[in-house]
């Protein structure tokens, strides 16, 4: 199939983890060879410390969640690498977000993406469709995991290799999840609280919005990060998440739309780091609102959306800026649509713009 990879995991925790590392062997090898270059680079610490920082949090993940634990040390074991990179991969939003927090100056960039939800009334088949261009390392490499638990709770979503579980998917509860990056000041990674990606497990694990929701706003976080997440027939909340606060919203005419930043920071307390060279959240949320306004729309409407250029490169179809650093580059590294109400998902690997979308079923 030419797209992302679609991995099948079953059994429990750390089988699914085993067979994660096991088929995504040589993906986990570059995306550790392009984040160690980071690490060492934009952390400004040599390796070792990063390792401890990691197995530090592995040590509360363990606490918190000792499925997700398992997951990671069966990642490390079929892939034959160390537990301490494997660790550092499933916390390194926490590791960044802090390296932002602490040199506050424009070469990062968050996860970038651009996301959106429609409801049925909106869409030309009467479904609930939702999706985002994730904007993150060029080269990083993903992939589309199928998993099974041992109580028949399915999951399709997409990961980055190396990284247990998935971040934007949907499940067989007929629950989608979206997700975007954001910083702000309060961002810190020795809080230790549950980090990102174990939240993002957790979601895909939940059977209703309301448990979905809990695992965001029942406690504090370690960073920022929004979590959009759709439940069929047609529910749709957006939760922007800093360290001690939260803002809700919901759908507006029936489309929600939300990129890199938070919509009322002042409201919420936080303040934001000034972290894109060149600023271009807002952008992109204005844009990609401007391209859903006609309605209905239709699978094909959307995937023509998400390959917009206007303002390119900083465009909702995001690309490398000629300018950056080889080592700095960015762009749209897979764009997934869900239609929620069949429970399907399409992907590129790549920009959409370069990339057909390919369709998994769960």
């Amino acid at each position: 199939m030419n797209g992302l990879p679609l991995v099948e995991l079953a059994g429990d925790a750390y089988t699914q983890g085993w067979r994660h590392g096991r088929a995504l062997r040589a993906a986990i090898a570059a995306n550790l060879r392009i984040y160690t270059a980071r690490f060492e680079r934009e952390l400004r610490m040599p390796l070792d410390e990063v390792w401890r920082r990691a197995m530090r949090y592995a040590a509360a993940i363990a606490e918190q969640n000792p499925d997700y634990a398992a997951g990671m040390r069966g990642i490390a074991d079929g892939a034959g690498v160390d537990l301490a990179a494997i660790a550092a991969l499933n916390v390194r939003y926490e590791l960044f977000y802090q390296y932002f927090r602490e040199f506050d100056r424009p070469a990062g960039k968050p996860d970038g993406c651009t996301a959106f939800a429609l409801l049925p009334s909106e869409t030309t088949d009467g479904h609930l469709l939702a999706g985002e261009n994730w904007d993150w390392i060029t080269g990083v490499r993903g992939a589309i995991v199928l998993t099974v638990e041992p109580d028949g709770h399915r999951a399709l979503a997409f990961t980055e290799a190396g990284i247990f579980g998935g971040k934007i998917g949907v499940n067989s509860a007929g629950l989608a999840l979206l997700i975007n990056g954001l910083s702000s000041a309060a961002d810190d990674w020795a809080s230790l609280r549950r980090p990102f990606h174990v939240r993002c497990y957790e979601i895909l694990r939940a059977r209703t919005l309301a448990e979905a929701q809990a695992v965001i706003t029942t406690e504090a976080r370690a960073g920022s990060a929004n979590f959009l997440i759709a439940q069929a027939p047609d529910r749709v909340i957006n939760i922007e998440a800093a360290p001690d606060a939260i803002a809700l919203s919901s759908c507006a005419n029936g489309c929600l739309i939300h990129s890199n930043h938070f919509n009322d920071p002042a409201a919420l307390g936080v303040v934001e780091r000034a972290i894109e060279r060149v600023p271009h959240s807002q952008w992109r949320q204005e844009r990609l609102q401007a391209l859903l306004a006609p309605r209905p729309q239709s699978l094909a409407s959307v995937q023509a959306a998400l390959r917009d250029h206007e303002r390119h490169p900083y465009s909702v179809c995001f690309h490398i800026d000629p300018t950056d650093p080889p080592d700095e580059y960015y762009e749209t590294v897979a764009s997934v649509i869900i239609d929620v109400t069949d429970k399907t998902l399409y992907a590129t690997d790549g920009p959409p713009c370069e990339r057909e979308y390919v369709r998994y079923q769960l």
